[in-house]
């Protein structure tokens, strides 16, 4: 049995921490999912760059793992740079994510959603309707993956976009994490991650390998004060299995 989690967003939720500084990745209950097929995780889990780096969602994954003793998949659907525009119901990452997370389903039940966006919503004219966007996409995502009992976990902003990035536009960022925040006070089953105190990268705008690293592990405290304790996890075919049926039906 794999249980999944879903991973949207833009760059700080693909992973930008530098590879040699990320810890090893030795549990071999972590899964990726690769052409539709679980795959052994391997770092870049969200290759949406050739600069990817290590991602959040390892610790989340490991943590989880160890917890549950069961095999844990990651579907990587983040991309770095993207807008709450752009993840508009029935755009493109919209849609993509929703159809990766369908074949999961396939082999896989999903037990959370992890999202991580923002930075790019920072100017004056767009930070007051980041609430209004994102709880659209949310419903969205729930109505169209059935994802009413899972958590959905969103990551504060940096605190170095402030005191150190040069962009003034990212004055806003206490908005952002007030918006989210304020999102998961009213849903029981959104949770809000704090990134206060965790470190950048030298550009001041990826978190570095050991602050994703630390916020995984977060995620993860969050995602356990929400999960439903009684969400069924039906027993899906072997990744290999399903292939074999679909090879047979032809």
């Amino acid at each position: 049995m794999i249980h999944s989690f879903l991973i949207i967003g833009q760059s700080n939720m693909a992973g930008r921490g530098f590879l040699n500084e990320a810890p090893k990745l030795d549990n071999p209950h972590l899964k990726v999912l690769r052409n539709g097929r679980w795959q052994p995780m391997y770092r870049p889990v969200n290759g949406d760059r050739p600069f990817s780096g290590s991602n959040l969602v390892e610790s989340f994954a490991d943590s989880y793992a160890n917890e549950f003793d069961v095999d844990t998949g990651v579907i990587p659907c983040a991309d770095g740079g993207t807008s709450l525009n752009q993840w508009a119901v029935g755009g493109l990452l919209f849609d993509h994510a929703c159809y990766m997370a369908e074949l999961a389903t396939r082999t896989s039940t999903i037990a959370g959603v992890l999202w991580h966006q923002g930075e790019s919503d920072c100017s004056d004219s767009l930070y007051p309707l980041y609430e209004e966007k994102l709880t659209t996409i949310i419903e969205a995502f729930r109505k169209k993956l059935n994802l009413y009992d899972v958590p959905f976990l969103l990551g504060g902003l940096g605190d170095f976009l402030i005191e150190k990035n040069p962009n003034p536009e990212y004055k806003n960022i206490v908005h952002i994490n007030a918006t989210l925040q304020h999102m998961a006070e009213k849903d029981p089953m959104i949770g809000f991650v704090p990134a206060t105190g965790l470190g950048s990268n030298p550009d001041y705008l990826h978190f570095n390998a050991t602050a994703l690293h630390e916020f995984g592990l977060r995620y993860y405290d969050e995602f356990m004060k929400l999960r439903n304790p009684n969400k069924v996890f039906v027993e899906k075919p072997h990744p290999d299995d399903a292939f074999r049926t679909d090879i047979d039906s032809l």
